[in-house]
């Protein structure tokens, strides 16, 4: 896995909603009640940025059609069927960092 360090956050302490780059991969990253969560910038179900959705109570919602996202798992809410791809954050030295697996390392299991 590798770690993508994430600039120009101002003020994490209260909550937010912004797209980064991580690598290659355009992440919605979400501070919601103290934590920071990332996750797939695009909904699967109609493909808009999550990023310009809002968040209520730890689900981060499409602007499009209200689907939801649980921030923890990312998955889709009640009846549903689909998820978005979650990465692991790490917040050292008062930075973000986004961790972001390999395709080698997927097949690894790691």
């Amino acid at each position: 896995m590798k770690w993508y360090k994430i600039s120009n956050i101002q003020n994490r302490d209260k909550p937010f909603i912004t797209k980064v780059k991580a690598g290659r991969k355009n992440i919605c990253l979400v501070g919601f009640e103290g934590q920071v969560y990332a996750l797939s910038s695009n909904c699967p179900h109609a493909g808009a940025d999550l990023s310009d959705g809002l968040c209520v109570n730890g689900k981060i919602v499409c602007p499009y059609h209200r689907y939801t996202y649980n921030l923890v798992t990312g998955k889709g809410g009640e009846g549903q069927n689909d998820f978005v791809a979650i990465y692991p954050v790490n917040i050292k030295d008062d930075e973000i960092y986004v961790g972001i697996s390999s395709f080698w390392d997927k097949l690894r299991g790691k």
